[in-house]
């Protein structure tokens, strides 16, 4: 019988899921993949499983976000990873589980549309908030060399206790000593930084980290507005536009010495 492998990954060498993990309730569907709710038979703990497909999705990507987990959910910014599974089914086909922190508060793009649907909007005061957080969990990728690259409301999740988690690494990069730059088009169209889209329009055209922090500036704009820039236009035609539009933005940071997030008001463009 041939193992079930990706690129540097044996995915039928993880243990069995059914021993421990027994699936509650469906909360909804990732970028690659349904997301369950799942109770661990032996403590009673509660978690959530992305259930993925090793033969159907894209191998590359599972890795990426295995590894990223692996290495760096070790921090309160950062959804906590639980372990992989694999789970040979040969009637339904042969499954990956990736069991991750529950976030039973949603994603923050749910809290801003369930606002504006009551007629309210976001509090300044906690767009701060989870501004803030979300930079934390961004500067502790970025020091340990690595860019999330899909930076929006629906990967910022809350917990029940008001903890801010970033989530859904299956596009982030990793950086190397020897590859500072990252040259692939990839992310959300409306949230995507213009040195990320040129990547896809000039072979010579590269990025780093700092596409992350631009994506977090639109991520501010969905949280006041509900929507990204350009929402109202076709994804495609965004990716024309944001390259070539010249406008005035909210420059986002941390204080190295508060530790609080602050903006300033800064052009932002690209030349065309």
């Amino acid at each position: 019988m041939l193992s079930v492998t990706g690129k540097t990954i044996i995915f039928d060498s993880f243990p069995d899921p059914s021993d421990t993990w027994e699936i509650i309730e469906t909360i909804g569907k990732g970028t690659y993949g349904k997301v369950f709710k799942v109770l661990n038979k032996k403590n009673g703990q509660k978690a959530a499983v992305k259930i993925l497909d090793p033969v159907h999705d894209i191998d590359e990507e599972i890795e990426a976000e295995y590894n990223i987990l692996k290495g760096l959910s070790d921090h309160p910014n950062v959804v906590k990873f639980y372990g992989m599974y694999f789970k040979k089914d040969k009637k339904n086909g042969d499954q990956l589980w990736l069991v991750l922190e529950l976030c039973s508060g949603g994603s923050v793009t749910d809290l801003v549309k369930g606002l504006l649907k009551r007629g309210e909007s976001m509090k300044e005061v906690l767009i701060a908030y989870i501004l803030r957080e979300a930079l934390l969990g961004l500067q502790h990728l970025h020091n340990n060399k690595t860019i999330h690259r899909d930076v929006k409301g629906n990967n910022i999740l809350l917990t029940t206790d008001g903890g801010v988690k970033l989530v859904d690494f299956g596009v982030s990069a990793q950086l190397t000593s020897t590859r500072l730059h990252r040259n692939t088009s990839v992310g959300t169209p409306f949230w995507m930084a213009p040195e990320v889209i040129a990547c896809e329009q000039q072979l010579d055209t590269n990025y780093d980290a700092r596409c992350d922090a631009w994506s977090l500036g639109i991520t501010a704009i969905e949280l006041g507005d509900g929507d990204p820039p350009l929402a109202d236009v076709h994804p495609m035609r965004a990716l024309f536009k944001i390259p070539r539009t010249k406008k005035r933005g909210k420059h986002i940071g941390l204080n190295k010495n508060t530790g609080n997030a602050f903006s300033s008001e800064v052009l932002c463009y690209t030349q065309n």
